[in-house]
């Protein structure tokens, strides 16, 4: 994308600014004679303020990581950094692999300047040695030194120019040529094919070092792509997919017609290259290679004061080559991916815990073998082996050959001082020399059986699996130590804590106006009566019945395992009291103490939808939902959720709409709760990645395929819900369903529901479809209306599905969509073929069922 133009006006505002008052240069430029020193303070802004370039300080990584070893000392970079973002977010760095280092750590060393040969270079004062430069392209600058400038442009980009002639003015050198882990709009990811310059993302060692990292993302020159790698070997472990002319065939998300937001791979004679643009200039967003290895496209959300991430690619963390660094099991289903194996250590907890876990383990006891020792009996080492089944097994095994058994196999290791592992399986015996690289626990379920083949057997030492009654000791001593000074800990916090808590109460404002309230622990116990009344159990959190001392009824969401800090934590609860609407349950307060994280809401005393939808009235509690209430019930829902889809200054996908997260008031008005998985979404974005699920028989999908959510997964999941509020039964229940006999051998097939609405909605009979407790007492206007709405809503492609803003229209008779086309998943079923514009008449007599208890397969 040219930027001649742009630069053009910048340049004559430039050299007015040169000429009439050179000292007074622009605050985004950089001219001859005027240097942005470090230490100081000093930086420049973007004309925009979206962009800042200065210094800063970080670790540079090149310190002992080894247990115990010191922290290395802070060093100078010079960078660009998102100036909205809390939290320094670099998005260039100039010398990440070659910092700045001063004598003295406190003195203002570093300085950019304009040299006086035309170049853009940082000096060490304390030495007067050029430390980084950007060197011109062009010989022609040395004879115009005079008005070469260097400006932070509006995108981001950092340029050298020589403005020595307005009209056209010339970029010597630009950040965006050199790009570091992030991708801006407007930049180009590519090669020139002319001069072989090659401009690559490459992955930041850690979280705390700008020092170059393992991993690359860059164009593949043998396919329309772009792939992930490790940058020193040729072979890739992702790829976006080939280039359709709209987006990468693996993320779609990327769609280049996505509102606000452009995506282009130009592949011709002279460049391949891929570049994205966005509409809204304020949009604060990137694409990264972080420190696990993925690529991510990401866009700061202001309301949850985070990173909304699009898409990932690989998605998950174990996909990624040597994630985890030698040694080490990476999980597909635990919390934390990375885990050393028995009797190994963290090689270095302080990179470990800033996200670099590519150093691995390393090994607790030393093995027992001497060099040279391959001839003799394997008995004379006291080595074992620990198995590990079910692990996937590591990279770089090599096959012996003439081994006919696993206990020859296992000789055969113990014979050679580098073997650090073996396994036998069907295809002979293999074994690892030195490290053991990129295992994987399995991500099938751990009850399965595991054979031989999935077994890999780990060499350790042999203290390693003896057990002695003063080392117990010791550890029970430890643990008595150590529990006495966690007690003493404990009560200092708890008084620190309490002295906080005064401070900040009521201080986060709510939708209303009214501020939402901070409790304390202590009241919310004691208004639960010590938590001893639960209303129900949800995926996150536990709710209890409560009464302030006002005698107000709440209910008090306590969130399990919650493993975030303070301040996201109220930056959350923040986004979810501005949201106001009549059909969303309110948020009362919160409470954040220590590891203790609550929700406190108003209280329903009607419960949830399932109650009364689902159960019998006896004994339950339930009450009997007649047509009129429960079709105000569906347009309620629809409602709060189209506020939630467009009435919202963040665009929120709810992501678990069921009947449990329903709840009703004393008059059976509806409103949504539990925004535990709820994703905000800013308003040029219409996709996020979640790799959490919501619930089985309510999932769209493309969910259940693992692609970016949008909020039509939310019109989907309202759509298996309006069919049970029309049934009264659940969807993926085969209680109660019509029994048939039309098998060739007489079995009793059962009717999957919303298949069956499909066909009465053809045939006419919709009141067929009608709960039984109803009794036929329905208008069935509304009950076709319903109907027709739900099998739009449940449509296999998302596009396809209507907007919750349509829904509430054509719910309350103000439009009409015409009659839906019959799901794929459906017509399947039916043994028909899919045609996008095949409309569900073409399926009128059809007897379409499931065998028994296969009523929530597709889901």
């Amino acid at each position: 994308m040219s930027a001649s133009a742009t630069l053009r006006t910048l340049v004559v505002g430039l050299l007015a600014l040169l000429g009439a008052c050179r000292s007074a240069a622009a605050t985004d430029t950089i001219s001859p004679g005027r240097a942005l020193a470090g230490g100081g303070g000093g930086r420049i802004l973007s004309n925009n303020s979206k962009f800042t370039l200065g210094f800063f300080r970080a670790p540079d990584g090149s310190a002992d990581s080894s247990p115990g070893a010191a922290a290395p000392p802070d060093k100078w970079y010079l960078g660009v950094w998102f100036t909205a973002v809390p939290r320094l977010t670099t998005v260039w760095v100039a010398n990440g692999a070659n910092p700045v280092i001063d004598a003295d750590a406190d003195a203002a060393s570093p300085e950019l300047t304009v040299s006086g040969g035309g170049d853009l270079v940082v000096v060490n004062q304390a030495t007067r040695s050029v430390t980084w430069s950007a060197r011109s392209a062009h010989d022609t600058a040395k004879n115009a030194t005079s008005t070469t400038v260097a400006v932070l442009l509006n995108s981001g980009n950092l340029v050298l120019l020589d403005a020595s002639n307005s009209s056209a003015p010339r970029t010597l050198w630009q950040s965006f040529d050199h790009p570091t882990d992030t991708l801006l709009p407007g930049a180009k990811l590519g090669r020139d094919k002319a001069t072989g310059v090659n401009r690559r993302l490459v992955s930041r060692k850690s979280a705390a070092t700008p020092s170059p990292g393992p991993y690359c993302f860059e164009v593949d020159p043998d396919a329309p792509q772009l792939v992930v790698k490790l940058c020193d070997s040729p072979v890739a472990y992702w790829a976006t997919g080939a280039w359709n002319g709209r987006y990468f065939r693996n993320i779609p998300e990327l769609a280049g017609n996505v509102p606000s937001f452009h995506l282009a791979f130009v592949d011709d004679a002279r460049e391949e290259y891929l570049q994205f643009n966005v509409t809204a200039e304020a949009t604060v967003t990137r694409n990264i290679v972080d420190v696990t290895g993925q690529n991510k496209h990401q866009v700061w959300i202001d309301a949850s004061q985070d990173w909304l991430t699009l898409y990932a690619g690989p998605k998950a963390p174990c996909d990624v080559y040597a994630a985890c660094g030698p040694f080490t099991v990476c999980s597909y289903a635990g919390l934390q991916p990375c885990s050393c194996m028995k009797g190994f250590s963290v090689r270095s907890p302080m990179d470990w815990e800033q996200g670099d876990r590519t150093g691995g383990c390393v090994r607790d006891a030393t093995l027992d073998c001497t060099p040279g020792n391959s001839t003799s009996s394997a008995a004379s080492s006291t080595d074992g082996f620990f198995s590990m089944p079910g692990i996937g097994l590591p990279d770089r095994g090599r096959g012996l050959q003439n081994v006919r058994s696993s206990a020859e196999c296992s000789t055969a290791c113990l014979k050679n001082c580098s073997c650090t592992a073996y396994s036998y399986t069907s295809q002979g015996c293999l074994v690892w020399l030195d490290r053991l690289i990129n295992a994987k626990q399995s991500q099938s379920n751990a009850t399965n059986t595991v054979s031989d083949e999935e077994i890999l057997y780990l060499r350790l030492a042999a203290r390693e699996f003896q057990t002695s009654g003063s080392k117990n000791r010791g550890v029970i001593i430890g643990v008595v130590t150590g529990a006495c000074t966690v007690a003493l800990i404990l009560l200092v916090l708890f008084i620190v804590l309490m002295t906080r808590r005064k401070k900040a109460k009521n201080n986060i404002q709510g939708g209303d106006g009214a501020r939402l309230v901070a409790f304390s622990y202590r009241e919310l116990r004691s208004a639960t009566e010590n938590f001893s009344e639960k209303l129900g159990q949800g995926g996150f959190g536990s709710v209890f019945m409560g009464q302030l001392r006002d005698s107000t009824a709440i209910a008090v969401k306590r969130l399990d395992s919650s493993f975030q800090g303070e301040k996201q934590f109220r930056a959350e609860v923040s986004s979810i009291g501005i949201i106001q609407h009549i059909n969303l349950v309110k948020l009362v307060g919160f409470c954040c103490e220590g590891e203790n994280r609550f929700l406190v809401y108003e209280h329903m005393p009607n419960r949830s939808l399932d109650v009364h939808l689902f159960q019998s009235t006896g004994g339950t509690g339930g009450v009997f939902l007649d047509w009129a209430a429960r079709y105000q019930i569906a347009v309620g829902v629809a409602r709060g959720l189209s506020y939630l889809h467009d009435g919202c200054r963040d665009r929120i996908i709810h992501c678990d709409v069921k009947p449990e997260n329903i709840l009703l008031d004393a008059s059976l008005l509806p409103k949504l709760a539990d925004f535990g998985m709820a994703k905000f979404v800013g308003r040029g974005f219409s996709r996020v990645l979640t790799t959490m699920r919501g619930t089985k028989g309510y999932l769209a999908p493309e969910w259940i395929g693992g692609a970016a959510v949008t909020p039509k997964v939310d019109v989907y999941s309202y759509g298996m819900v309006l069919l049970e509020l029309v049934s009264g039964r659940r969807n993926t229940s085969g209680a109660g369903e019509e029994c048939r006999s039309t098998a060739s051998d007489g079995g009793h097939r059962l009717v999957y529901f919303p298949m069956k609405a499909a066909r009465e909605l053809i045939e006419g009979d919709v009141g067929t479809l009608l709960d039984e407790r109803l009794r036929g007492d329905a208008n069935l206007e509304e009950v076709e209306r319903a109907c027709k709405v739900a099998c739009w809503c449940i449509q296999d492609d998302e596009a396809d599905r209507p907007a919750m803003g349509e829904v509430v229209q054509i719910l309350e008779g103000v439009m009409d969509r015409g009659m839906p086309p019959l799901p794929r998943l459906l017509e399947a079923i039916l043994g028909r073929p899919h045609s996008s514009t095949q409309q569900m008449t073409t399926v009128s007599n059809t007897s379409a069922t499931f065998t028994s208890g296969s009523g929530s397969s597709q889901n």
